[in-house]
């Protein structure tokens, strides 16, 4: 089971990785919205800011977010860190349900670019 250093690294990595994107995903990358990862398995959640091509966590919550963001993610900590580093592909897993997405249907639009 990843620990929650290991998921904030990966968040860190995912956050790189979009601020370095290009085309369209550099375009989706840039949006700026409230954002909440939560790790079910860990009972966290990573509450943040999707902001200049980067997601920058703000705070680290015990169970669910205080407050609904406009972006929300739920996985357990060894799905995020297998989809961060490629190991996991996140249609699959979005299909069978592994990971949770939730977001306004323009930001869904928006997000489909950096998948």
């Amino acid at each position: 089971m990843a620990t929650i250093e290991e998921c904030r690294a990966a968040l860190e990595k995912l956050s790189d990785t979009m601020q370095n994107a290009g085309g369209d995903a550099r375009t989706a990358a840039a949006l700026d919205r409230s954002v909440s990862c939560r790790i079910t398995d860990l009972d966290v959640t990573f509450v943040g800011r999707m902001t200049g091509g980067r997601i920058v966590v703000t705070d680290t919550v015990q169970g669910p977010p205080p407050e609904k963001a406009q972006i929300r993610l739920a996985m357990a900590g060894d799905d995020l860190v297998a989809l961060v580093d490629g190991e996991l592909n996140f249609a699959k897993a979005w299909g069978s349900g592994r990971v949770k997405l939730e977001a306004g249907l323009r930001d869904l639009l928006h997000l489909r670019k950096l998948l």
